[in-house]
């Protein structure tokens, strides 16, 4: 008997294939792809890190000199808190301005003076610039005579900085050198500041506050603001000169005396020791 051979029409055919073999083309969903970059760290964070691992040279029993400045904040703000953890002990600090002072006895820091305790363990604070002999200008915060006391008491000086404060020279970066110096008759140290460096380009200033009322450090001096237009070129031999002038207490050249300078920048936390 023959087999009967059925057939599928071929419009049914058709369909069926359509039904059963042949797949929907694929939909492809246009993926955004966005580059992500590490955020950028501000001048503060910056100043925090360099900070942290200043705080690394501090063990407990020591006597520290306290700098005075916004980097040197994050610093006794941080020796604060591991204080009050437990994790430093015994410590002593030595404030070099009047608001540190009042910084540290909110964080309830044991204070002393250079009278009590001469021989300081380790001091850190931070610098306005910093050469490649770590040699320093400081002060612009006003605070140069009492720092300078501190840190040369110190058996360690440690420095804290952005790298921003990195210089060629020291004035390169065309912002104030000051020099302490006495009220009385501050206009004639003034003149014998110009006239020491005029040939170099600077410029002095008396240092105002906002009200335009000469700016006066804890003690009772006025500070000029020497504006240098190139580095200084002997910045022993100038320190010399400007510490020579009757009337001047003090000037913010730190030569010779860091022992350490913490560094922070976009590229992590480095340090220069001599």
């Amino acid at each position: 008997m023959a087999a009967t051979l059925s057939l599928i029409p071929s419009t049914s055919l058709s369909s069926f294939r359509r039904r059963n073999y042949l797949t929907p083309a694929r939909q492809f969903t246009k993926l955004s792809i966005k580059s992500f970059s590490a955020p950028v760290l501000t001048q503060d964070d910056l100043k925090k890190l360099a900070a942290d691992k200043a705080v690394d040279y501090v063990k407990s029993g020591m006597v520290l000199g306290l700098g005075t400045g916004s980097t040197a904040a994050f610093v006794v703000d941080k020796l604060g808190a591991l204080l009050k953890s437990g994790t430093l002990t015994d410590i002593v600090g030595v404030p070099t301005s009047k608001r540190t002072q009042e910084q540290a006895a909110a964080l309830g820091i044991p204070l002393s003076t250079l009278d009590a305790h001469p021989n300081i363990d380790l001091a850190i604070d931070g610098a306005d610039e910093v050469d490649p002999n770590l040699d320093l200008v400081k002060g612009r915060g006003g605070a140069l005579l009492r720092e300078k006391m501190v840190e040369a008491a110190s058996d360690q000086f440690v420095v804290v900085v952005d790298d921003s404060k990195l210089v060629t020279g020291l004035g390169g970066s065309g912002l104030a050198m000051p020099v302490e110096v006495v009220q009385f008759c501050w206009n004639y140290n003034l003149v014998r500041l110009q006239e020491l460096f005029g040939e170099e380009g600077c410029e002095a200033k008396l240092r105002l506050n906002g009200d335009g009322k000469p700016y006066v450090t804890d003690n009772s001096n006025y500070i000029v603001d020497l504006y240098f237009r190139t580095p200084i070129k002997d910045s022993a031999a100038a320190g010399k000169e400007i510490a020579a002038l009757e009337g001047v207490v003090d000037h913010g050249l730190f030569l010779d005396m860091a022992t350490a300078v913490i560094i922070a920048g976009g590229s992590g936390v480095s340090v220069k020791a001599k």
